[in-house]
């Protein structure tokens, strides 16, 4: 059997820097209360990484389920880096909540795995309007920023691995 020493093995990961990138985020409208908050944490986030204004574009769509049409045509125009979607799918009485929530994010990763180009979900799915107001500032942090410096460094690391004779 063979033993490996971990700094014998290559590892290579994404940075935190959005120095460069054209990052696109998408925002859903509905629930607004909770995604003006995500959308906040994510521009706060991307400022303090260092991305300049010109680098970025915020794009607002009624729902999170018209988020996937507008990912899937910015990742064809190719004129972005990577895509922060945000938006927010409170549970409610009915079956609705199952469909938009399962569809929104099927659509999301279908893109980014067909386009290759990041496309992180910012999209929360909760019970309660307070679960999602403690994940949009509250007291477990902001998905926004989590959503947006996700992106920065999975297109870093795409980057990476493409620039990589092999």
């Amino acid at each position: 059997m063979s033993s490996f020493h971990p700094h014998e093995i290559k590892v290579r990961e994404g940075s935190g820097n959005p120095q460069g990138l054209r990052i696109a985020i998408v925002v859903s409208r509905f629930n607004n209360l909770v995604t003006d908050r995500l959308l906040d944490g994510a521009l706060d986030a991307l400022a303090r990484a260092g991305a300049t204004s010109s680098d970025l574009e915020v794009i607002k769509v009624p729902g999170a389920w018209e988020l996937p049409v507008v990912v899937a045509e910015l990742a064809r125009l190719a004129k972005t880096d990577a895509i922060v979607c945000l938006g927010c799918v409170v549970r409610g009485d009915t079956p609705h909540f199952d469909y938009v929530a399962g569809e929104s994010a099927k659509g999301i990763g279908a893109v980014a795995v067909d386009s290759g180009i990041p496309v992180a979900n910012g999209v929360l799915t909760t019970n309660t309007m307070e679960q999602a107001l403690d994940r949009a500032g509250g007291k477990l942090g902001n998905k926004g920023a989590e959503a947006a410096m996700c992106a920065v460094e999975m297109a870093q690391l795409l980057r990476d691995l493409k620039s990589t004779k092999g």
